[in-house]
């Protein structure tokens, strides 16, 4: 069973669940550097320092190398 960090929900295939992140409505952010996608608050403590939780990825800085997917979708589009 592999299950979605940001939501929860679960997956039978890993291929299901890297198909389900692309579209996870409670991963609103993404990093430039490694390309995942996570929450909010995963990757602030303050509000004002963003950083990337993803291990051994050194994305930081809201609009910088963190951006929000809404921002994404729209400049795409």
């Amino acid at each position: 069973m592999h299950t979605c960090r940001d939501c929860n929900e679960s997956f039978a295939t890993e291929l299901a669940l890297e198909l389900h992140r692309d579209t996870c409505e409670q991963a609103d952010l993404f990093c430039d550097v490694c390309g995942k996608r996570f929450r909010e608050s995963a990757a602030t403590r303050d509000g004002w320092h963003y950083t990337c939780p993803t291990e051994d990825c050194e994305g930081q800085g809201m609009g910088d190398q963190i951006k929000r997917i809404e921002d994404i979708r729209a400049a795409t589009q």
